[in-house]
């Protein structure tokens, strides 16, 4: 039997609109719908160099590599001079072959630490008066000389040799009676009296009656 085309057509039609509304219907369901997801891997935050936080630095000072921790340097020591010394003469090694040997001690009589370094000016004096008696005493350099530090009322002591008198004619010598010797500490201008009525002197200049060593501790 022939179906007339008009029929036929409108039958087609009817098929592609159900098509139609069954893909729309589809279509609007979620869950027929796949979820695609995209992973998205942060990449690490960059500090941002404008709002880097600026270094503080830190108030708390380093101690001075010369600083000895923060401790006051020690005062500097000073050379002994005769307005912080006294003079004495002490017994020594005894007597030989004409000589008396004595030590001519001289002591810190100030508060601080001061040095000497050396031989001592020494002559004998008397008359009452300072008047000094013959040669000055020669120095004995052959003795060591080393640098003394003497603490408050620390003492140096330096051999001194007294040849006799006696050893010598009257005339030669013109011997005189001493009230004690005259002391230069070394370096210095200005003296200081050392005490020692047990000896005599020559006055005259060609006998040399008095050897010092050199001070030591």
């Amino acid at each position: 039997m022939r179906i007339p085309t008009s029929l036929s057509v409108l039958a087609a039609s009817a098929i592609v609109v159900a098509g139609l509304a069954g893909c729309s219907s589809s279509n609007d369901d979620p869950a027929s719908t796949p979820t695609v997801t995209d992973t998205v891997t942060a990449a690490p935050a960059t500090p941002d160099a404008t709002t880097t936080p600026p270094v503080t630095p830190s108030t708390t000072s380093s101690p001075s590599a010369t600083s000895g921790s923060g401790s006051t340097a020690a005062p500097a020591v000073t050379t002994c001079t005769s307005s912080n010394l006294s003079a004495a003469i002490v017994s020594g090694s005894g007597g030989a072959a004409g000589s008396t040997y004595v030590n001519l001690s001289l002591t810190n009589k100030g508060s601080s630490t001061c040095t000497l370094q050396g031989w001592p000016g020494v002559s004998l004096v008397g008359s009452g008066n300072g008047t000094q008696i013959g040669k000055a005493a020669k120095l004995d350099r052959s003795s060591a000389h080393a640098t003394v530090s003497l603490k408050a009322g620390a003492s140096a002591q330096a051999q001194l040799q007294i040849v006799q008198a006696d050893n010598y004619e009257r005339s030669q010598c013109k011997p005189a009676k001493g009230d004690g010797f005259r002391v230069y500490p070394p370096g210095s201008k200005s003296s200081i009296f050392a005490t020692y009525a047990a000896v005599t002197g020559c006055k005259s200049t060609s006998v040399s009656l008095f050897t010092v060593g050199a001070l030591h501790q």
